[in-house]
């Protein structure tokens, strides 16, 4: 793909970094050098990397493996958590809910604590529905240290599940796919009528592919969209296009591309 030409410092919050030395995504050869060089094609300067699922395995060995791999490189870690709760907001949920106990491999308060003060990490990444919820203890710990919460919502957690479980908190929730994975219209509108009740939700733009959405997004909330590349299976250069083309004014596409990111996320300061 040829280098994209703009005017803008682009820094994404959305990007997963394979923990071992040669794996595939998808069916398509995927490394750190490789997802480096895409995202300086196009104009990318940071990006948040976090490592993908791992079933019924603690993460402390991928987060670690991700910030090993971020080293030298224009990365941002993001350390991955879970928990024993059923994010899908049922009636049988919640009152499974009620017994739940973290396992072994399961994020702990500690390893929240350990996470934050690391200065490898700069915030977490959760995917209710691939690693359910984490316990009222672990969301006290994210309290405490105040960093972003960059949650993948859409199907299996909706921006109203997200509500009930997560923004009734202190710190920043950067919902991944305007809430609306895998391209769902509805919810994402939920998730930008969310923005004016939630002053600490934040909306990222990877895999948002409906311009009004966008469009409406920015237009109504400059302050509150991140932009996201959803790399590596989807190419920065596409995500870039994606803003680049928006009737929006080249302000607001600052906003979206730069100076949220780096307001939200401290490590990605370009200032």
């Amino acid at each position: 793909m040829l280098e994209l030409e703009h005017r803008f410092r682009v820094v994404d919050v959305h990007s997963r970094l394979p923990v071992e030395e040669t794996v595939t995504a998808r069916g398509r050869a995927i490394s750190p050098e490789k997802l480096e060089r895409e995202m300086h094609q196009a104009g990318v300067i940071s990006t948040v990397v976090f490592p993908g699922p791992q079933e019924g395995q603690s993460y402390l060995r991928a987060n670690n493996a991700v910030a090993r791999r971020s080293v030298e490189r224009p990365f941002v870690s993001f350390a991955r958590i879970n928990g024993p709760r059923d994010p899908t907001g049922s009636t049988t949920a919640r009152l499974r809910n009620f017994g739940a106990r973290r396992k072994e491999w399961h994020t702990s308060p500690e390893d929240v604590e350990q996470y934050a003060y690391d200065d490898r990490f700069h915030g977490f990444k959760l995917d209710p529905v691939q690693d359910g919820l984490p316990d009222e203890a672990v969301l006290d710990q994210l309290e405490d240290v105040g960093l972003p919460l960059l949650v993948h919502a859409g199907d299996g957690f909706s921006p109203t599940d997200a509500t009930d479980a997560l923004l009734d908190r202190s710190f920043p929730v950067i919902l991944s796919h305007f809430g609306g994975y895998p391209l769902n219209r509805n919810l994402m509108d939920d998730a930008i009528d969310l923005l004016d009740s939630s002053d600490d939700c934040y909306l990222d733009t990877s895999f948002v592919r409906y311009r009004d959405q966008l469009e409406r997004a920015i237009m109504e909330h400059p302050d509150r969209v991140l932009f996201g590349s959803g790399a590596p299976n989807s190419h920065p250069n596409v995500a870039v296009m994606e803003i680049l083309t928006l009737d929006v004014p080249e302000d607001a596409m600052r906003k979206v591309f730069t100076k949220n990111p780096s307001r939200v996320v401290a490590g990605l300061s370009v200032e």
